[in-house]
């Protein structure tokens, strides 16, 4: 677990073995990179809202106000749902398992991952994956 990479000049590398301790290190170090962020966010957030809890006495902007937290409550939702699959894509790595489709067991692919570093699917199983729901929704 001490792998460690500047992100700011390391370049992933088809050339390299797939997931190698570069690769591990790489998308650890990403994947900890974009929780922060959300994190630090999401206390920025907090912190705004608590400074907007004042009350506001027209009632127009005591609606707009109301509505503007429903909107930052409903985004840090999904976005806390975006940390427990950012944690579960980091407990893969400490498994093993990262990088490797869930429904085949092949290499997802460098640049699937680095565009989306959760990816539990390879492309194809995931188009599979959305044509069937497709045409579920469908029926």
């Amino acid at each position: 677990m001490s792998e460690k990479i500047d992100l700011s000049t390391y370049v992933l590398s088809e050339d390299e073995d797939f997931m190698n301790a570069n690769h591990r290190a790489y998308f650890r170090a990403k994947l900890n990179a974009w929780k922060n962020d959300i994190l630090r966010e999401a206390r920025e957030t907090l912190d705004h809202l608590a400074e907007e809890s004042a009350n506001h006495p027209d009632l127009a902007d005591r609606a707009s106000s109301e509505t503007d937290r429903a909107i930052e409550l409903r985004a840090r939702d999904r976005q806390r749902k975006l940390i427990a699959k950012i944690d579960a894509a980091l407990q893969r790595l400490d498994e093993g398992t990262y990088g490797y489709c869930e429904e085949t067991g092949e290499p997802i692919g460098l640049k699937r991952l680095d565009a989306r570093p959760i990816a539990t699917l390879s492309i194809e199983a995931q188009e599979r994956h959305e044509r069937r729901e497709k045409v579920y929704r469908d029926e």
